[in-house]
């Protein structure tokens, strides 16, 4: 692995409170346990921010001025930017506590709170960002893949992924069943899948819009 490959993989945690010394106490907490902070004091700042990509979570305070981190929550789940959220409010109660978690906060914390609370917490959101980033390489494998398909292919890995035998794909589409076993097997290679389960599974994997553009 080279030293960029390594640095970009590193955990970046995101910090958002308008009270500067929480911010610093905060990063500092961060230092302590090597894992690399910066802060921000709106969610104004931070969405102008060119934040490098890379694993991690947010730390948003829930009521600051202008726009809250529920704001910047509902913003980022619009935008496809579903990063993992840890909340922190000295003003929680349990209808914002449960609008966040139903919108996939990590966990939300009223101060004052155990930094152990927020370090576990912190641990929860980078791994889950790990695992979403993870899969989301995944699905842009596999769709760059599925472009390379010619159209009878896309139509044959749909019916196969849907549990068609041969002979009924060569009924459906109105070909032989020995050029369907051709085009099955160009798809096999071209999508990479040793295995009609890695095939379906493949397919799964496709954006829901690519997936229904196939016809």
């Amino acid at each position: 692995m080279t030293v960029e490959v390594a640095e970009a993989e590193q955990p970046l945690v995101v910090i958002v409170d308008d009270d500067a010394d929480v911010r610093g106490s905060l990063e500092e907490l961060m230092q302590s346990v090597s894992i690399d902070a910066v802060g921000y004091s709106s969610t104004r700042e931070l969405l102008e921010a060119d934040l490098p990509e890379r694993p991690g979570c947010l730390v948003l305070d829930v009521r600051m001025p202008g726009s809250s981190g529920l704001d910047l929550q509902q913003q980022l789940a619009a935008s496809g930017n579903a990063k993992p959220i840890v909340f922190l409010t000295g003003h929680g109660d349990i209808p914002m506590t449960v609008q966040a978690m139903k919108a996939g906060a990590v966990d939300f914390l009223t101060k004052p709170f155990r930094d152990q609370s927020l370090l576990d917490a912190i641990a929860a959101g980078i791994e889950r960002d790990r695992i979403q980033r993870a899969e989301a390489r995944l699905v842009a494998e596999q769709t760059d893949r599925y472009a390379g398909l010619t159209a009878r292919e896309r139509q044959v890995m749909r019916l196969v992924a849907h549990g068609r035998l041969n002979k009924q794909i060569a009924f459906e589409l109105g070909i032989s069943e020995v050029t369907v076993k051709l085009h099955r097997s160009g798809v096999m290679k071209k999508m990479q899948a040793s295995s009609v389960g890695e095939l379906i599974r493949a397919w799964d994997r496709l954006p829901p819009e690519v997936r229904e553009a196939t016809t």
